[in-house]
């Protein structure tokens, strides 16, 4: 396909950071663009593996804790999550989601889990949420090292470590470039890299094999090296 008709296709906006990347040579920004959507494919696949899993290890704590409907019960009347104005967002995006499922007369606790976003499970790990639901979800990454003067690994640590990974799946779900040095038109793919890393560290602290777990799906280290060739 001739450049023009790409850019048409995808915009002249769109397409004048690749450009400015790849110093006007309309081949080389097609190129970084296809190469960019291959990496947003192979990052989000390791995303949504480590999203459920997240999701899986949260619920069997507080299944333990709480009941099999634990997630329902939070936002109903008396409920953990009920009363509580700093945790309004969460309780708002749990209550469409179960009052959905129950118009459909398709309400279990699987499904209320699948409908849930990654930014829910984030916000299990704020203050309040982590407080209000019984200060236990740390149970979850048994092997988390030990707190220190310098080093807190604490509730706000996981917070603040999902948070980068849920602000990477957001922006590969909006279609936006991660192939750069954010916000130069740099080719970089060590923001992509870090959130990689934060991954796996985060799969062996809930004591996860992460490379046995995506072995044969994660080629995010080669698609990598391939953009920095461009």
């Amino acid at each position: 396909m001739r450049y023009n008709e790409f850019e048409e296709l995808f915009s002249a906006k769109r397409m004048q950071k690749y450009l400015a990347a790849c110093n006007n040579d309309t081949r080389r920004a097609m190129t970084l663009y296809r190469y960019n959507l291959r990496l947003s494919q192979e990052m989000f696949t390791i995303i949504s593996c480590f999203e459920v899993v997240l999701r899986n290890r949260i619920d069997k704590e507080m299944v333990s804790q709480r009941g099999s409907d634990w997630l329902r019960d939070a936002i109903l009347p008396n409920g953990a999550l009920y009363y509580d104005r700093r945790v309004e967002n969460t309780r708002k995006i749990i209550e469409k989601a179960y009052n959905g499922l129950m118009r459909e007369g398709n309400y279990s606790h699987s499904k209320l889990l699948s409908e849930m976003e990654f930014g829910v499970w984030k916000y299990m790990f704020s203050n309040a949420a982590y407080a209000l639901m019984g200060q236990r979800l740390l149970r979850i990454f048994p092997n988390k090292p030990t707190s220190s003067r310098q080093h807190r690994y604490d509730n706000t640590y996981v917070f603040q470590e999902l948070d980068y990974i849920n602000k990477l799946r957001n922006r590969i779900a909006l279609h936006e470039p991660i192939c750069f040095a954010r916000p130069n038109a740099v080719i970089d793919t060590s923001y992509v890299l870090n959130q990689y890393a934060r991954m796996m560290k985060l799969f062996q602290w809930m004591n996860v094999d992460g490379a046995s777990l995506v072995y044969g799906l994660d080629h995010v280290g080669k698609v990598s090296e391939k953009v920095m060739c461009i």
